[in-house]
């Protein structure tokens, strides 16, 4: 039988289910504004990529996310604040990123970047 108790009790359940979702998934992407600034600086780059966009993987060699390739740690260092979000300072810690020396001997990311290579290992960084 359907009572008015029964109702509510559903009504709230799926609101917290609801919730519950919407929260999770917003860590799926915690930072979505550093790879559209990237996608926006790097569009030559973009376009060589699947789906012709960078994604997650030019800073993380794996799914989880607080792992970071070499390039994502020295973008991490030239950021001033944890979750930037302003663009003009992320585009400027990506400049800045560019300069730093990559893995590949005699290159930094900013020459990986130009001759149309994602300038992330595979690896974590150390």
């Amino acid at each position: 039988m359907l009572t008015m108790k029964s109702v509510v009790r559903g009504v709230v359940t799926s609101a917290a289910a609801v919730a519950l979702v919407l929260t999770l998934a917003g860590d799926a992407m915690a930072r979505p504004k550093y790879l559209a600034v990237a996608n926006a600086t790097y569009p030559e780059l973009a376009k060589k990529q699947t789906d012709g966009k960078l994604t997650c993987g030019m800073c993380h060699p794996e799914k989880e996310k607080k792992v970071r390739n070499n390039y994502g740690a020295a973008l991490g260092k030239s950021l001033e604040k944890k979750n930037e979000a302003d663009e003009a300072k992320i585009k400027e810690a990506l400049k800045k990123a560019e300069k730093e020396k990559s893995a590949t001997d005699g290159k930094t990311f900013g020459d990986l970047i130009s001759a149309g290579e994602l300038p992330g290992t595979n690896e974590p960084a150390k």
